[in-house]
C-alpha cells in the first residue's frame, strides 16, 4: 500500500504542531526578530477569531432562546391535545396570542399542525451501548406526534458486538407499534477496505435501511435521514424546524440540517474537568452554527435527504473518514461542486457526558474520546486535496473559506495550547535569564535591548496575551445564561447550573491541555505514521 505521505497535503497537519513546539525554544535563540513578528500575528489573529466566535455564539444563543420561546407559545399542552379542525385551532391560538403577534404569526402556527410531507429515518449507530440507554433514546422519539406514521428507526448494530442480534430484536419488539417501521442492520466487521467506526456503520445502515424503506413503498425523495448518537435526546421541535427549513429552501436536496449540542442529562454526575470540556465543546459547535454562507460543520447529530446521500455515494468508510460528521459534510460540499449548504436548526440536542464508575477512569474515558475526535484531523488533507489538487467549479473564495474552517478546527487546538502558555514565559526566560550562567543570547544580539521597535512589539505581545482569555470569559458568561434558559424553558428541569458551578472553570487550564492540546497534537503527529488508529468508544453509564 503506497504511503499517504506522498501527497504534500498530508504533511500540513503533522508539521504545524511540530513546528509550533520547535519554535518555542529555537525562535528566541536563532531568529528572535522573526519570532516576535510571528507571535504578534498569531496572537492578534487568534484574539480576533475568538472575539468573532463570541459574537457568533451570542447570536446562536439568542436564536436558540427565541426558537424555544416560539415553540412554547405555539404548542402549549392544551393545543397539542386538541383534535379539532383548523378553524377551532385558530380560535384557540388567537385566544392565547400576545399583543405583538400578527395574523401571519397565527397562520404560521397552523403550519405546525399540518401533516408532514417528509418521512424521517433515524439512524442510531451503536456498539456495546447499554440497552436501557438506547431504549430511553428511542422512547423520546416515540413520543413525537407523527412517530407512528412518519418515523422509521434504523438500529445500526455492529456484528462484532456479542449478542447484537438479540439485543436489536428486543428493541424492535418493544417499539414495533410505536413507529411506522423499526429496521435492524448488522454491520459486518470484515468488509475489505473499511475501518471500524461510526461512519462505516452509518454508511451500511443508510444503504440497507433506506433501501428497505423504499421497498416498503416510501418515496425516496421524501426520506430524510437523521444521524443520531445513541444518547441523543432529539425533541420534536428539532424535526419541526428541519421541515420548516426544508420547506423554505429553494433546493432542499442540497441542505444539511445541523443543530447545536448540549450536555445536561448527567452533567452533575461527572468530574468538573469533563463537564467544562463538554461545555466549551458545546459552545464551539454553537458558534459554528452562525458561520456565514451556510458553511458550518454539523457535530454528532444532523439530517440530510436520502437523495443527497445517494448522490454523493453515502458515507465514506475508510480510516480517513473517522470524523464522520465533518467528513460527510465536506464530501457533500465537494461532490456537489459547492451546492450543499447547512441550515442551522436552533434546537439543542441533549447528550450525555462520558461517565464511568470512578473519577480517574472517567477522566481517562474523556481523554480516549478526545483522541478519537481529533483523529478527524485526516480531513485537513482531504480538504486541501479537493480545494487545490483537483479541478473544481467552486469559487476560490469558497474553497479558501472551507479550508480556513477546517484548519481552524484542527490546527488551532494543536498549536494554541503550546504557544499561549509557553511562548511568552519561555522567551522571557531565554532573553532575560535569572542567572548570568544561564545566558544563551548575548545582549548585543537581543533585539529587545538593541531595538525600540522590537521592544515595543514585545510589550504589545504581552498585552495581547493578557487579553486572550477575555473572549473565553465572555463565551462562558453567555453559556451560563443559555444553559439555565434551556434547562428551565425547554427541558423543564428543576435543577440547573448555579453560582457554585462557576467553580468548575478552575479546571479549564488542565482540561484544555489534557482534552484538547495533547490529543490534537498527538493526532496530528501520528499522521506521519502509515498506520490505522483503532476506533475506541467511550463508556457511558445510564442509570
Amino acid at each position: 500500500m503506497p504511503s499517504r505521505l506522498q501527497s504534500p497535503a498530508e504533511w500540513v497537519a503533522p508539521l504545524v504542531p511540530i513546528a509550533s513546539l520547535a519554535v518555542l525554544p529555537l525562535g528566541p535563540i536563532f531568529f528572535p526578530r522573526f519570532y516576535l513578528i510571528l507571535l504578534f500575528f498569531y496572537f492578534s489573529i487568534f484574539l480576533y477569531s475568538q472575539a468573532n466566535h463570541v459574537c457568533k455564539f451570542f447570536l446562536t444563543s439568542r436564536k436558540i432562546r427565541l426558537t424555544v420561546r416560539k415553540w412554547n407559545k405555539r404548542l402549549d399542552r392544551t393545543i397539542m391535545s386538541t383534535s379539532a379542525n383548523n378553524s377551532s385551532i385558530k380560535r384557540r391560538i388567537a385566544a392565547t396570542n400576545l399583543d405583538d403577534e400578527t395574523l401571519e404569526d397565527v397562520e404560521e402556527k397552523l403550519h405546525y399542525f399540518d401533516d408532514t410531507h417528509y418521512f424521517h429515518a433515524f439512524i442510531l449507530p451503536n456498539y456495546c451501548e447499554p440497552e436501557d440507554l438506547l431504549k430511553d433514546t428511542i422512547e423520546r422519539l416515540a413520543c413525537h406526534s407523527t412517530a407512528q406514521s412518519h418515523y422509521a428507526i434504523i438500529l445500526a448494530m455492529e456484528q462484532s458486538e456479542p449478542g447484537w442480534e438479540s439485543k436489536a430484536q428486543r428493541l424492535q419488539s418493544y417499539f414495533s407499534d410505536r413507529f411506522a417501521h423499526v429496521i435492524i442492520t448488522g454491520h459486518p466487521s470484515n468488509i475489505p477496505g473499511e475501518s471500524q467506526g461510526k461512519g462505516s456503520n452509518v454508511a451500511y445502515a443508510a444503504r440497507h435501511g433506506c433501501r428497505q424503506l423504499v421497498d416498503l413503498g416510501i418515496d425516496r425523495h421524501r426520506i430524510m435521514i437523521t444521524v443520531s448518537d445513541s444518547d441523543s435526546a432529539i425533541p420534536e421541535l428539532y424535526i419541526r424546524e428541519v421541515e420548516e427549513a426544508l420547506n423554505g429552501s429553494e433546493d432542499p436536496d442540497h441542505v444539511v440540517c445541523a443543530p447545536p449540542i448540549f450536555f445536561s442529562r448527567n452533567c452533575f454526575d461527572v468530574p468538573a474537568a469533563v463537564r467544562v470540556t463538554d461545555i466549551t465543546w458545546s459552545a464551539m459547535v454553537m458558534s459554528n452554527l452562525s458561520t456565514s454562507r451556510g458553511m458550518c460543520i454539523p457535530c454528532s447529530n444532523y439530517s440530510l435527504s436520502m437523495t443527497l446521500a445517494e448522490k454523493v455515494g453515502y458515507w465514506d468508510t475508510d480510516a480517513d473518514a473517522v470524523g464522520e460528521d465533518m467528513h460527510m459534510w465536506l464530501k457533500c460540499f465537494w461532490k456537489t461542486d459547492g451546492l450543499v449548504r447547512t441550515a442551522p436548526i436552533y434546537v439543542p440536542i441533549n447528550l450525555t457526558n462520558v461517565q464511568t464508575e470512578s473519577y480517574l477512569s472517567n477522566v481517562n474515558a474523556r481523554y480516549v474520546q478526545a483522541k478519537r475526535h481529533y483523529n478527524g484531523v485526516a480531513d485537513v488533507a482531504y480538504t486541501l486535496k479537493h480545494a487545490f489538487c483537483t479541478t473544481s467549479t467552486i469559487s476560490l473564495y469558497e474553497r479558501l473559506k472551507v479550508c480556513l474552517i477546517i484548519l481552524e478546527a484542527h490546527m488551532v487546538p494543536a498549536t494554541s495550547g503550546w504557544l499561549m502558555f509557553a511562548a511568552v514565559p519561555l522567551m522571557q526566560f531565554i532573553l532575560f535569564p535569572p542567572f548570568e550562567s544561564l545566558s544563551i543570547v548575548s545582549p548585543d544580539q537581543n533585539p529587545l535591548l538593541t531595538s525600540d521597535f522590537y521592544h515595543h512589539l514585545w510589550t504589545l505581545i504581552k498585552i495581547i496575551t493578557l487579553c486572550l482569555p477575555l473572549p473565553l470569559f465572555a463565551t462562558l458568561a453567555v453559556y451560563e445564561r443559555l444553559h439555565r434558559a434551556i434547562d428551565r424553558e425547554f427541558l423543564n428541569k428543576q435543577q440547573s447550573r448555579g453560582w457554585l458551578n462557576l467553580l468548575d472553570y478552575v479546571n479549564l487550564p488542565i482540561a484544555a491541555w489534557l482534552f484538547m492540546t495533547l490529543p490534537s497534537t498527538l493526532a496530528c503527529v501520528k499522521r506521519l505514521l502509515n498506520r490505522q488508529e483503532k476506533y475506541i468508544t467511550s463508556e457511558k453509564l445510564f442509570k
